[in-house]
């Protein structure tokens, strides 16, 4: 877990099934807490034209590389080299791939489908310190 502690450049695209588009660019900083690490993402998220609205997100990662909701809620497991997860939340279903092949830069892509949410995210880190 120690590889993720520090402070990344967090850049984010994400593209709607209704060709709405939104962008994200900010930071994500992973720090200890009791149990393993806090990752605390902030930054700017744009939804096409409109205007720009402070975004804030936190994740509670630990040693096993399992990931929970801030509010202890599980999320998913992160594959320790890279790969596929996955989440459900009725009736929603989120499939992830973790690229890890440029390590120190990684990239994370959910497909989220459903009636409710349908869209394609790449999030891009990439180390700046720490």
């Amino acid at each position: 877990m120690p590889d993720f502690e520090g402070t990344w450049a967090l850049n984010r695209r994400i593209e709607h099934s209704d060709g709405t588009l939104a962008h994200f660019d900010g930071q994500a900083i992973w720090v200890p807490d009791a149990e393993g690490l806090c990752q605390e993402e902030s930054g700017t998220l744009r939804i096409g034209k409109g205007t720009p609205i402070v975004a804030k997100r936190r994740y509670l990662w630990r040693p096993e590389l399992s990931v929970y909701f801030d509010d202890g809620r599980f999320f998913h497991d992160v594959p320790p080299l890279g790969g596929k997860a996955a989440h459900w939340c009725a009736p929603d279903r989120y499939d992830v791939i973790y690229d890890f092949a440029s390590w120190p830069e990684f990239r994370v892509t959910w497909q989220v489908s459903g009636p409710r949410k349908s869209y394609r995210m790449d999030s891009t880190y990439r180390r700046t310190h720490g």
